[in-house]
């Protein structure tokens, strides 16, 4: 999403409504994520994705994950609720096509779980958690026992963006080599490991973990050094090695992944999904048909369909796929040069 940069100041309770998240910085129409106003206008969101031949996008948050650098429990749970209200407003125009995402504050699990309950009453199709969470509260800590359990329950997917959580670090000065501290692959490794290692999925064999805008190359060599270094018996209580959750219970979301496609011949062609990631600087919209025929062009139209739609209808909609794109229309905002400026090292290996 590119939500509207006045929200939280205008739909916070008054009580804390001078703390409200604040993005002078920005302004619609000029700066990177808010070029177009398929953003934060359903409307427009769904011309757009006409235009690219999309039938139906999973939305993650991209300002209101701030709200997870707060600090302040009850200031948090005031901003994700307002996030949320909005999302299921937006999601509302064609919940066909809009499957949203809710996210929660994991200070209080009671109260995550009833946000995540009230979400998925309004149509919500899975949650967002953050990638880095609490460094005192891993992954692995008991702490979201119920959690996952209510997550699994309500068949709400668990989804974890790049940069996002208070263990986020951001990009630092500080380097290892010529990677900056704050490498989100890193950040993947950590949420993952610690998930699959401390039995989440073992104890929770339905749940699903999504990590987003990850890439999905790194996985397979990930899930092999897994079961290399940890295994069954040695470092490990787990009854099975860890690929084997990896496989069954992790999804990835690449937005452009030539060596991701090249695995798929082999690993993958259930858990990878493609994404577009509009309307950041990095997608790939419009042109997303170039990059798929480049990095999926040699697989079978069978799994080329697993992983531009199928599977995430599986994950998301209960294996049931949205409706067919709708027609270009006559009348859209124009792709300008702006957005070629932000968009041109992409656009420009489009066909």
């Amino acid at each position: 999403m590119a939500e509207p940069l006045d929200l939280w100041e205008t739909r916070l309770p008054s009580k804390v409504r001078d703390r409200a998240l604040r993005f002078p910085k920005l302004k619609l129409y000029e700066t990177n994520h808010h070029l177009r106003g398929g953003g934060w206008d359903p409307y427009e969101r769904l011309t757009d994705m006409a235009l690219d031949g999309i039938s139906a996008e999973v939305l993650y948050p991209t300002l209101g994950k701030q709200a997870w650098l707060i600090e302040d429990p009850e200031l948090e749970e005031a901003c994700i609720r307002v996030y949320n209200d909005w999302l299921i407003e937006f999601c509302s125009v064609n919940p066909a096509r809009f499957w949203g995402l809710c996210m929660v504050s994991l200070f209080d699990i009671d109260g995550a779980v009833k946000e995540l309950e009230r979400c998925k009453k309004e149509g919500m199709r899975g949650v967002s958690i953050p990638m880095s969470p609490n460094p005192e509260f891993p992954y692995s800590s008991n702490h979201y026992e119920r959690f996952w359990a209510a997550a699994t329950a309500l068949e709400m997917p668990l989804n974890l963006h790049i940069n996002s959580g208070p263990g986020w670090k951001g990009h630092g000065s500080d380097r290892a080599g010529m990677l900056p501290e704050g490498v989100h692959k890193f950040d993947t490794l950590k949420a993952v490991g610690d998930a699959v290692a401390s039995g989440v999925f073992e104890r929770h064999p339905d749940l699903k973990m999504i990590v987003a805008e990850c890439g999905v190359g790194w996985i397979p060599f990930f899930a092999q050094e897994f079961d290399a270094y940890v295994g069954v018996g040695k470092r490990s209580e787990l009854s099975r090695p860890p690929s084997d959750y990896v496989w069954r219970n992790v999804y990835g979301a690449f937005i452009s992944d030539p060596v991701g496609g090249f695995l798929l011949s082999k690993y993958g062609q259930d858990n990878f999904m493609w994404s577009n990631d509009y309307p950041h600087p990095a997608c790939i919209w419009p042109g997303a048909s170039g990059v798929i025929e480049r990095d999926l062009g040699h697989m079978s139209p069978a799994v080329r369909h697993k992983v531009i739609a199928g599977t995430a209808a599986r994950v998301f909609n209960g294996g049931v796929l949205p409706p067919p794109a709708d027609p270009v229309p006559e009348e859209y905002q124009p792709i300008d040069d702006l957005w070629l400026q932000w968009h041109e090292p992409i656009v420009a290996g489009m066909s």
